[in-house]
C-alpha cells in the first residue's frame, strides 16, 4: 500500500466539480487511424507492387514459384521495402519438396478428359497406366472408407471430392488395389488440389471437373489411360515476417499473404494482389505507428505446395507466442478478374463445410463484411476449406478471417445480378495459368478490398475487445519464460 498526503476537503470538492464539469471535447477522440489508413492506401501504388511482380517473373522463366530466383526476388523486393519503412524484418528459412509437371493426360475410351495432376501425387511410367474405369458410390462420405472401394483392384478409380482429404481417398483406394485414382470437384469447375505431404502418396491421383466427372460417372469399366508425372526436387525457402516497432507485443495483429506463384505462371492475381495489398498497407501504416497493439504481417512461401511456409511458422511458435497472437487475417486471391466477394464464415452461419472457426472469428468476418456491406458492396460467406494459409493458425486456435475473390468456382447468375461479371465463368478462368497476369486483375474488386483490409487492420490495431475481451490500456501480460524461451520469443520477431 503506498502512502501519500491527505488533500484538504475544498480541494477535492474543487476537483471533482471540474471532473463533473469536463466537456466531451476534453475526453480523448477515437483514433482517425482506420480512416487514414483507407485514405492512403491507393490502389495504384499496389498496382505498381503488382507490375513488379509481373517483371520478376518475367525475368524468372515465367513465374514467382517458391524455392526458385523468382520468388527470391520477390521477397527481397518486399523486404527491402519493409526495412526501409522501419519495420523489424525477418527471414524465416525452411526446407519443402519442390514439384513441377511433367505430364498430366487422362484419356477414357479414346477421348482426352482434361486433368491436372494432384500436387505430390506419385507418378505413372512414362505413357501412362491403362486399366478399366471403376466408378465409385456416392454416399455420405464417398471414397473415404476401404469399404468403398470393393473390386477396384488392378483398375483406376472415379471419386468425387467432398468429406475427406484427397490423401485419404487416394489412400483407401490404395489399400483395396487400385493402381490410380482421378477425383471430380463437387462444385462446378475444374479441381486443382493437393495431397498435402509427398510421404502421403500412394497412387497417381488427378483432379477433373464437376462435370467431367459426372459424364464418366456413366462409363463404369470404360478403358481409361492416366498419364501424371512430376518432377520432384528438395529445396529450401523462405517466409518475410515484419512487425511495427510500436504496440504491445503480447496482442499482436497479424495478416498474411502468400507470396509464391504456381510454376506454371506469374500469379499476379493468385496472389500477387494480396502480397501487394498487405504490402502498400503496411507501407502506409509505417514501422512506428501510434497503436495500442503491435501489427505483423507475413509473406508466406510454398503455399502452393501444401500451405508449407506458414504452417512452418506457426509450428515454430512456442504455445506462449501463439497466445501473443490476437488473431490472424488472410488475404489470398483478392483481385480476381470475374470477381466475388467472399468473408471467410467464421460463425458458420452458412451451416457447410468445416464448420465455425475459434471464437473471434465471427467477430472477424463481421468486421470486413460489415465495411463492404457498409458501402454497397454485399458479401456472402466462404467456409474454411483450408486451401489457403489460414490453416495451421485456426488449428492452434488463433481466430481468422479474410477476404477472397474466387479462384476455380463457377459464378451463378444470382452473384453475377449482384455483383457484375459472367455467369458460367470461373471468378478466375486463368487459376495456375501462365495467364495468371497483369491482365487478370479486376482493379475495382482489388480497391474495393483493399480498403475493407486497411480499415479493419487499423480498427484492430487499436483495439481487439471485440475478438478476445483484451480492452486497450490494459497492462501487457508478461509470462514467466526461462532464458531459452526468452531468446526465442526474441528470435520469433528479430
Amino acid at each position: 500500500m503506498s502512502l501519500r498526503p491527505k488533500r484538504p476537503f475544498a480541494a477535492l470538492v474543487l476537483t471533482a466539480a471540474f471532473a463533473t464539469a469536463a466537456t466531451p471535447a476534453a475526453i480523448a477522440a477515437p483514433s482517425p487511424l482506420p480512416d487514414q489508413l483507407v485514405a492512403k492506401t491507393d490502389v495504384g501504388a499496389i498496382n505498381r507492387h503488382l507490375i513488379a511482380l509481373q517483371r520478376i517473373a518475367d525475368r524468372n522463366d515465367g513465374n514467382r514459384a517458391a524455392g526458385t530466383g523468382g520468388h527470391a526476388e520477390s521477397a527481397e523486393y518486399i523486404a527491402g521495402k519493409l526495412e526501409a519503412a522501419g519495420y523489424s524484418v525477418t527471414r524465416q528459412e525452411f526446407p519443402f519438396t519442390y514439384t513441377e509437371t511433367i505430364a498430366e493426360k487422362l484419356t477414357v475410351n479414346g477421348a482426352d478428359v482434361p486433368i491436372t495432376v494432384m500436387t505430390y501425387s506419385a507418378s505413372t511410367p512414362a505413357g501412362g497406366i491403362t486399366a478399366p474405369l471403376a466408378v465409385v458410390p456416392v454416399d455420405a462420405t464417398p471414397g473415404c472408407e476401404a469399404s468403398d472401394y470393393a473390386g477396384v483392384a488392378g483398375k483406376i478409380v472415379l471419386v468425387p471430392r467432398g468429406s475427406c482429404p484427397f490423401a485419404q481417398k487416394q489412400a483407401a483406394a490404395a489399400d483395396a488395389g487400385a493402381i490410380g485414382a482421378v477425383i471430380y470437384n463437387n462444385v462446378a469447375g475444374p479441381l486443382n488440389g493437393t495431397l498435402g505431404d509427398p510421404a502421403a502418396a500412394r497412387i497417381p491421383t488427378g483432379g477433373i471437373s464437376q462435370a467431367d466427372g459426372q459424364a464418366l460417372s456413366g462409363l463404369n469399366g470404360a478403358t481409361v489411360t492416366l498419364d501424371l508425372r512430376e518432377f520432384r526436387e528438395e529445396r529450401t525457402s523462405y517466409n518475410v515476417i515484419a512487425e511495427t516497432k510500436t504496440g504491445r507485443k503480447d496482442n499482436v495483429v497479424m495478416a498474411g499473404a502468400h507470396l509464391d506463384s504456381v510454376p506454371e505462371g506469374p500469379g499476379i492475381n493468385d496472389n500477387g494482389t494480396g502480397s501487394a495489398a498487405l504490402l502498400e498497407i503496411a507501407l502506409q501504416l509505417g514501422g512506428k505507428p501510434k497503436v495500442e497493439n503491435a501489427v505483423r504481417f507475413g509473406w508466406w512461401s510454398a503455399e502452393e505446395f501444401g500451405l508449407v511456409g506458414s504452417t512452418y511458422y506457426v509450428d515454430s511458435l512456442s504455445f506462449e507466442q501463439q497466445l501473443d497472437i490476437a488473431l490472424y487475417l488472410n488475404f489470398d486471391m483478392i483481385g480476381s478478374p470475374n470477381a466475388g466477394y467472399f468473408a471467410y464464415d467464421g460463425d458458420n452461419s452458412d451451416g457447410v463445410g468445416a464448420g465455425p472457426g475459434p471464437y473471434g472469428s465471427a467477430q472477424i468476418e463481421a468486421e470486413l463484411a460489415g465495411y463492404l456491406n457498409g458501402r454497397g458492396v454485399p458479401t456472402e460467406g466462404k467456409d474454411f476449406d483450408g486451401r489457403s494459409d489460414y490453416g495451421e493458425f485456426i488449428a492452434v486456435g488463433i481466430p481468422a478471417g479474410g477476404l477472397f475473390t474466387g479462384a476455380e468456382g463457377v459464378k451463378t447468375p444470382e452473384q453475377a445480378a449482384k455483383w457484375g461479371g459472367q455467369a458460367g465463368v470461373a471468378y478466375d478462368p486463368c487459376y495456375h495459368q501462365a495467364c495468371d497476369n497483369l491482365g487478370n486483375v479486376d482493379r475495382v474488386a482489388l480497391d474495393r478490398n483493399a480498403d475493407a483490409v486497411a480499415w479493419t487492420l487499423g480498427r484492430f490495431a487499436l483495439s481487439t475487445e471485440s475478438v478476445n475481451g483484451v480492452k486497450p490500456g490494459t497492462a501487457a501480460v508478461k509470462p514467466h519464460r526461462t532464458p531459452a524461451a526468452t531468446k526465442a520469443a526474441e528470435l520469433a520477431v528479430a
